[in-house]
């Protein structure tokens, strides 16, 4: 099966690393989309609103969160959260029940000690679903939230960029995060755009910290020059 092939091949890798996460969280996303994918768009559509739910259930159950980034659990315990979590969500699904694809996911990343990276497998597969069907999914950061209006106008000005005419389907939504200070950060596909108080504080600190040093150069210099012209006349 797609996710056990993932499994096995991310199974060795380090468990420490942001990069690492990353590129572990993406393989995951890639074998539980390419699973969903190859049964029938319902499929995909299923799964995505599964790992909707499940990441409401994270945001809003200390419980669930918490189990979710214990890695100390025994397997027993694991499989009993497990069949806990998927009583949760079938229970709160308006139709169908929790997707097999969706429970081997979750049972896969639980038996290999992987489910810290379960939000990021979400992002992942959110972000591979979006390509699939031609949207560009915007997310603007910023201290406090925006008000609509400043939102609507970032998004007519970001449809004329060249990578929203190439999508189908543009999203702007906003992240807020009171450590940007202000001003906004902007991410879309692989590129940021920082425009954030926060940014222009840390370049500014920078300048700082190499004058400081560039000061504490010449004083040792004229230290130097200072003891030397007195050691020669002793």
């Amino acid at each position: 099966m797609l996710l056990s092939s993932a499994a096995r091949a991310v199974k060795s890798a380090p468990a420490f690393g942001r990069r690492a996460a990353s590129a572990i969280s993406t393989k995951y996303a890639s074998a539980a989309f390419g699973a969903a994918l190859a049964k029938s768009s319902q499929t995909l559509t299923k799964v995505e609103s599964d790992l909707a739910s499940v990441s409401k259930l994270i945001k809003n159950d200390a419980g669930v969160r918490g189990f979710v980034h214990n890695p100390t659990l025994s397997a027993n315990d694991r499989a009993t959260d497990l069949a806990t979590i998927f009583a949760s969500l079938d229970a709160g699904a308006k139709k169908d029940a929790t997707s097999e694809i969706t429970k081997n996911l979750l049972t896969v990343l639980s038996e290999n000690g992987r489910l810290g990276e379960l939000e990021g497998v979400i992002e992942g597969f959110n972000a591979l679903v979006a390509e699939h069907r031609g949207e560009l999914t915007v997310v603007v950061t910023s201290a406090a939230p925006l008000p609509r209006d400043i939102l609507t106008r970032l998004e007519t000005t970001l449809k004329q960029s060249q990578a929203a005419q190439k999508a189908q389907v543009l999203k702007v939504t906003n992240k807020v995060n009171p450590s940007v200070l202000g001003g906004i950060v902007v991410d879309f596909g692989d590129k940021t755009i920082d425009l954030s108080v926060q940014s222009r504080v840390t370049k500014l600190n920078s300048i700082l910290q190499r004058k400081i040093c560039v000061i504490c150069h010449v004083v040792l210099i004229e230290m130097h020059k200072i003891v030397t012209t007195h050691l020669l006349k002793a």
